[in-house]
């Protein structure tokens, strides 16, 4: 049996999206710096270790997760270091990045806007 955890933390961001006019009525706001709230999950598996009982203590997820987010809540995306065009795929790719070194089991960091019903997830 393999056992997932998984923790769920969420940040509010601004960016500009530049894309193809005739792909989206949305597309000419897009452009414009707007924010979203943004909501994800990262998820472990593994094995219990006999010791703990645990796969990984989630204490020590949610202190990844707190070094990790100062770097993306209330920031404009366009300006963050290494991110790329803010995309859903782009922010999925920078939380594995970010938090894969302190993490073992890292299997998924999903990423989804709530407000638009969109999400992206990013498996091993």
């Amino acid at each position: 049996m393999n056992y997932q955890i998984s923790q769920t933390f969420f940040f509010d961001a601004a960016h500009t999206l530049k894309r193809e006019i005739d792909a989206d009525p949305q597309a000419e706001v897009s452009r414009r710096i707007h924010g979203h709230t943004y909501n994800a999950d990262i998820t472990l598996s593994g094995q219990p270790d006999p010791a703990t009982g645990m796969v990984l203590d989630l204490g020590r997820v949610r202190a990844a997760i707190e070094m990790l987010r100062p770097e993306l809540d209330h920031r404009m995306l366009d300006d963050v270091p290494g991110l790329g065009t803010a995309t859903l795929e782009n922010l999925c790719a920078y939380i594995w990045r970010a938090l894969a070194p302190s993490l073992p089991g890292l299997t998924a960091v999903r990423v989804w806007r709530a407000g638009m019903g969109d999400s992206c997830t990013l498996t091993n």
